[in-house]
Order: C-alpha cells, then sequence, then structure tokens
C-alpha cells in the first residue's frame, strides 16, 4: 500500500510539474505573440487583398489554404531554424532581428510613399487588361500570399525567439511552436471575418426579418471599406513603431545606446509634463518617437531596397515578388 501511495505521489509531482511548464508556455508564448504585434497587424491587413476579385465560395477555401501555408512556414522551416540560431549562434538573434525590423520599416515607409504619390506602373496595367484562367489565377495568389507570409513568419518567429526569457530547448520549441500555432489561428481567423463580412451584411439587409437586422446589414457593407481603410493604416502604424523599436533596442544591445537614451528621456520628460496620465503620455510619446524614427528609416532604405533587394527576390523567387502576387 505504501509503494501505491509513493507512486501516485510521483505521478502528482509529474503533474504538477507538466502543468507548470504548459502554464510556462502559454504564459511565454503569450508575452512573446504581443511583441509580435506590428508584424501580425501587418499579416492581417495584407491578406485580404489575395482574396479580392474571386467568387465568394471561394473565398474561405483559399483562406484556409493560405494558413496551412503559414503553419507549415513557421513548424516545418522557422520553428528548427529557430532552435538551431537559439542553439549555436545566439549572437545572430539581435542582427537578424534588426533586419527585421528595418523590413518592417521599409513596408511601412513604401506604403506611406504609395499613399501619398499612388502609382501604377504598366506592368499592373498590362496584368489588368489580361483576363486569366480562374484556377492559374487562384495557384498564383495562393502560392504569392505564402511567400509573403513567409517573410512576415520569419519576422514574428524572431521577435518571439527574442523575447523568450533562456530557458530549456524543449520549451523554447513548445513556446515557438504555440505562439506560431495561436498567431496563425488569430490572423486567418481574422481574415476569415473580415473577407465574408460584406456578404454576411449583404445577406442581413436583404433577408434579414427586422428592420434593425437590415439596417445592421446595410450598415456593415457601407462600413467595410473604411474598416479596411483603418486597418491598413493601423497596421501601417504598428509596423513602424515595432520596426523601429526593434532597431532602436538592437542599436543598444550592440553598443550604441544614445538614440535609445534620448527617445526614452524625451519620453520621461513629455509624461511628466501630463500631471495623472504619466504613464499613458510616456508609452505614447516613445511609440511615436519609435514610428518617426522607422518611418526615416524606412525612406532611407526604399532606394536601397528598390535597386538591390527586390531584384535578388525576384531571382530568388523566380521572376515574381509578393508586390506583383
Amino acid at each position: 500500500m505504501s509503494g501505491l501511495l509513493a507512486l501516485l505521489d510521483d505521478v502528482v509531482a509529474i503533474a504538477k510539474i507538466a502543468a507548470a511548464s504548459v502554464d510556462d508556455v502559454m504564459g511565454q508564448a503569450i508575452k512573446a505573440g504581443a511583441k509580435a504585434s506590428g508584424a501580425v497587424i501587418d499579416d492581417a491587413a495584407v491578406t485580404p487583398k489575395f482574396v479580392h476579385g474571386f467568387e465568394p465560395a471561394r473565398e474561405l477555401p483559399i483562406v484556409w489554404r493560405i494558413a496551412v501555408g503559414s503553419i507549415r512556414n513557421k513548424l516545418l522551416v522557422l520553428l528548427p531554424a529557430a532552435l538551431l540560431l537559439s542553439a549555436f549562434a545566439p549572437w545572430l538573434i539581435t542582427p537578424l532581428l534588426m533586419l527585421g525590423g528595418m523590413y518592417l520599416c521599409f513596408e511601412g515607409a513604401e506604403k506611406v510613399v504609395h499613399v501619398i504619390r499612388p502609382h501604377h506602373g504598366p506592368e499592373h496595367k498590362a496584368a489588368a487588361a489580361t483576363p486569366e484562367n480562374p484556377l492559374h489565377l487562384e495557384e498564383q495568389k495562393v502560392a504569392g500570399a505564402i511567400k509573403t507570409d513567409f517573410i512576415l513568419s520569419a519576422e514574428i518567429m524572431t521577435i518571439i525567439l527574442a523575447a523568450i526569457p533562456e530557458s530549456t530547448f524543449w520549451l523554447e520549441a513548445a513556446t515557438l511552436a504555440v505562439a506560431g500555432i495561436g498567431i496563425t489561428a488569430v490572423v486567418y481567423g481574422g481574415v476569415a471575418l473580415i473577407v465574408k463580412a460584406d456578404d454576411v451584411g449583404l445577406l442581413m439587409a436583404e433577408r434579414g426579418r427586422f428592420a434593425v437586422t437590415r439596417a445592421v446589414g446595410r450598415a456593415i457593407v457601407r462600413g467595410m471599406p473604411g474598416f479596411l481603410t483603418v486597418l491598413t493604416t493601423v497596421g501601417t502604424a504598428a509596423m513602424l513603431w515595432v520596426g523601429g523599436s526593434i532597431v532602436v533596442h538592437g542599436l543598444e544591445s550592440l553598443g550604441f545606446a544614445w538614440l535609445g537614451h534620448q527617445i526614452h528621456d524625451w519620453a520621461v520628460a513629455a509624461g511628466h509634463a501630463v500631471s495623472g496620465a504619466e504613464a499613458a503620455v510616456e508609452w505614447i510619446a516613445k511609440a511615436a518617437m519609435d514610428g518617426v524614427f522607422g518611418l526615416a528609416l524606412g525612406l532611407a532604405l526604399i532606394p536601397i531596397g528598390l535597386s538591390l533587394v527586390a531584384p535578388l527576390w525576384k531571382l530568388v523567387t523566380g521572376g515574381g515578388d509578393k508586390k506583383a502576387a
């Protein structure tokens, strides 16, 4: 009997350890995922364009195919790469994180420039004038979306890796997997709701039994274009803020702390100027300054991206880039 009780005690102890490990994984995954918010919002803002123009019946299957490709990107390629990086070259995490931050700044600045000076190149016009087979077009769109997702997922997984405290190999692996799957579910679940919202609104407006239902449906249909614009704007601002803060923090880690200290001091001064809301004002001021720095950095990187990085990307991906996709 005493042996059985000892065995039960051991089982209970193991269960407690396992439960604590699960709590650690979930807690770290949530915290790390929150730090990847800029790339996550951008992912949610970018993806709906890949289903634009398709029959409503094909929208959710396309989103599902992209989501499955995103999971493959994260679990089969990026997670092993992140674990190898953490085990054998942890010194590379900060430089890679800064590269990801610079990419976010570049993308955000490019979107700002496009809003200020919209342009449609001859390639875009020619492509728009040439009808394509729907199945072939769907394959192209899905492939392009998965390529775009790979870049954003690489940023997300690197940010998550850098946010995980030093721990065991298996805890890091589990945290990366949980955060990656959770972020994918949030992003593509949100995308599915976004792309079907106008269809639901139209159905409510046409077939609603009550006047309020029909009114809500019409409001959804009218509001979706504005909502997508707001989502894109928020995504761009988040990219510049997160990208700028990543680069600033990376410079501090590499010994170039002047800019980070200056931003911190200015933010603290702004917080002290508003009594009763010091913490909120300080956070907003720091985020705004990180975003302004991210925009300036992104604008400086645009010529490099267009003249060097874009041609190399086309060469690597077989002649297509994420804009063309």
